[in-house]
């Protein structure tokens, strides 16, 4: 089985480090981080990962304007996207879904589900 990797765009270390570690131990994933909607776009045209999730709730550059440059980026466009975010209305969840957010997963997220939850989104086998 050839090993993901996942991008993972959040201005908070602790969240970071939480689910670096647990993509990493539970799936086996290769993971990257970025801090900030800029540095993840120019780590997402540099990496090409499999997947990116991305913090809604972040400075300078929220999660949605991130998205729309990465979708708007020949380089980045076909990459999945997986919202990261405390804030999950469904009325939200159904603007996301709209926009080509491929799903979103609640913070706080449970480090042990959290790989089976990208998985399960993507169609990929843990």
């Amino acid at each position: 089985m050839s090993s993901k990797r996942i991008l993972i765009v959040d201005n908070e270390p602790s969240i970071r480090e939480v689910a670096q570690i647990s993509l990493e131990t539970v799936a086996g994933w290769e993971v990257t981080i970025a801090g900030s909607g800029l540095e993840g776009i120019a780590t997402a045209e540099r990496e090409q990962p499999d997947a990116i999730l991305l913090d809604v709730m972040m400075p300078d550059m929220d999660g949605l304007a991130t998205f729309t440059r990465l979708k708007a980026n020949p380089a980045t466009r076909a990459i999945p996207v997986i919202l990261l975010t405390a804030k999950v209305q469904s009325t939200d969840r159904q603007n996301y879904t709209e926009l080509g957010i491929r799903s979103t997963i609640a913070k706080p997220f449970s480090p042990l589900e959290l790989a089976q939850q990208i998985a399960t989104t993507l169609g990929w086998k843990l």
